[in-house]
């Protein structure tokens, strides 16, 4: 008996010159207790194996000859099919039942439009793994959940609706290239739209952005540009005081 599922997932993955981690990241999907409808790897002007890794795996392969990832992004949403769009980074390796919970979170909270969840980082020492999860991620949930109203997105750990993209898809910045496109379609993320922070949902990520500090500080220097992009235009303080009057909901705090 073939069992149904109630919405068809799409997961997206930006790439550039990253074949060896790349096919780590597609064979623990292959690994699915929930297997993807459809993997979506943008190839973002690669000059090593990565299309012919992606290519070995079924994957639909999109080109996005502009190197940056808001554009390589935001062409691969562009390009899924899924009801829901999940995304992972080439270095993400994400557990056996990443999908299945990604479909009953977002099949169970029929209101929900983007689930977000945390890294569990690999590779370097422990005090690099440290500094990620506690300085760096950590720190970015601290500070700027009260600020957005909503926890900031994780592009190597989330998902969203495909109805929720097509409305923001003309607003993200895409041409930009030293900013975090997570971060900036967590800006984009309109009052009345909910955001669900799960931290049991963990996916595997590389520690090497953080195992020295031009690492973590080439990082940093792409926050603040993402913050200018959106201000004045919409002060923080009134960005919180538009969500707190546009949904009552629970899964948006």
């Amino acid at each position: 008996m073939t069992t149904v599922f109630p919405c068809s997932v799409s997961v997206v993955i930006p790439v550039r010159n990253d074949a060896i981690l790349l096919e780590r990241c597609l064979r623990a999907l292959e690994q699915q207790t929930r297997r993807a409808d459809e993997v979506v790897v943008v190839d973002n002007g690669s000059t090593d194996d990565t299309v012919a890794v992606a290519e070995r795996f079924g994957a639909h392969v999109v080109t996005e000859p502009v190197q940056g990832i808001p554009r390589a992004s935001s062409a691969g949403y562009d390009a899924a099919t899924g009801d829901i769009i999940a995304r992972l980074d080439a270095d993400s390796r994400p557990g056996p039942d990443w999908i299945a919970r990604i479909e009953r979170t977002f099949r169970d909270r029929d209101g929900l439009d983007f689930l977000t969840g945390d890294p569990r980082f690999y590779g370097s020492t422990p005090l690099v793994h440290w500094v990620g999860e506690h300085l760096y991620i950590g720190g970015m949930y601290t500070v700027f959940t009260p600020l957005l109203g909503h926890a900031p997105l994780f592009g190597s750990n989330m998902a969203m609706r495909s109805s929720t993209w097509r409305a923001l898809s003309g607003e993200v910045h895409r041409e930009e290239q030293n900013i975090h496109d997570d971060f900036d379609l967590s800006f984009h993320v309109r009052p009345g739209m909910t955001v669900l922070r799960d931290r049991s949902l963990v996916v595997e990520v590389s520690a090497r952005p953080f195992q020295d500090w031009a690492s973590l500080r080439r990082r940093l220097s792409y926050v603040l540009p993402t913050v200018r992009l959106h201000l004045p235009r919409e002060t923080l303080h009134r960005r919180r005081q538009a969500r707190r009057q546009a949904t009552e909901s629970p899964l948006g705090r």
